[in-house]
């Protein structure tokens, strides 16, 4: 665990080590639950790999995978003139974002790249397509109304009843942050389909429930 610490501080990326390693725990739990055995992990917004590091772990203990989820331009506020943007990730070719070699060159570093399914794609698009139950669902995608719930309704059906829906970013004040986790969030408890079972910092972790959810 302390090469996967180091590897997860050393990539790039914009989340806390408490946060990091409640998110690692959930997935450890996620692969080992009863209800979820062999069952693969899902992350949506890969950014430069830094939570994948954590997730690779679990799914490397468990004889299974994490899926990630991205289209590797970048979201909102990744794009020039905003907070979050980095210019060593702007590729001279195209002229805008791709983080995608900056993420293999992590998974490479981590020595976790067998154990991870990168999917470059849009997360509604790549939801449409996929049908195995999953263990655990990682919403970490754009933080627009439209793409968290985009994210929400195409993936969370498909978490297998006792696994879990991890949400980060969930900022019940909006003097903290942008509000679309949160809504997520609220929304999944408000479905009735999931319950809370811990939060840490601003990630969430909640529990899928028996029956369907409605959407």
């Amino acid at each position: 665990m302390t090469d996967v610490l180091a590897a997860f501080e050393a990539a790039k990326g914009f989340m806390p080590l408490d946060e990091g390693l409640a998110l690692h725990a959930a997935a450890k739990e996620a692969t080992a639950g009863p209800a979820t055995p062999g069952l693969p992990l899902l992350e949506v917004g890969t950014y430069c790999g830094r939570s994948t590091i954590l997730l690779a772990d679990a799914a490397r203990s468990a004889g299974t995978v994490v899926v990630t989820v991205d289209h590797h331009r970048g979201s909102e506020e990744q794009q020039p003139g905003w907070e979050y943007h980095d210019t060593s990730l702007v590729d001279p070719a195209t002229g805008v974002m791709d983080t995608l070699p900056e993420f293999r060159r992590t998974l490479h570093a981590a020595g976790l790249e067998e154990h991870v399914v990168a999917v470059v794609g849009r997360s509604p698009q790549v939801a449409r397509l996929w049908r195995q139950p999953l263990a655990m669902v990682f919403v970490d995608g754009g933080h627009t109304d439209e793409h968290a719930n985009a994210d929400y309704e195409g993936w969370a059906p498909l978490i297998a009843e006792g696994g879990l829906l991890v949400v980060h970013d969930v900022f019940p004040d909006p003097a903290d942050g942008g509000q679309a986790p949160y809504r997520i969030y609220r929304r999944a408890l408000d479905s009735g389909a999931f319950a809370e079972e811990s939060a840490t910092g601003s990630l969430r972790v909640l529990r899928r429930g028996p029956g369907s959810l409605a959407l």
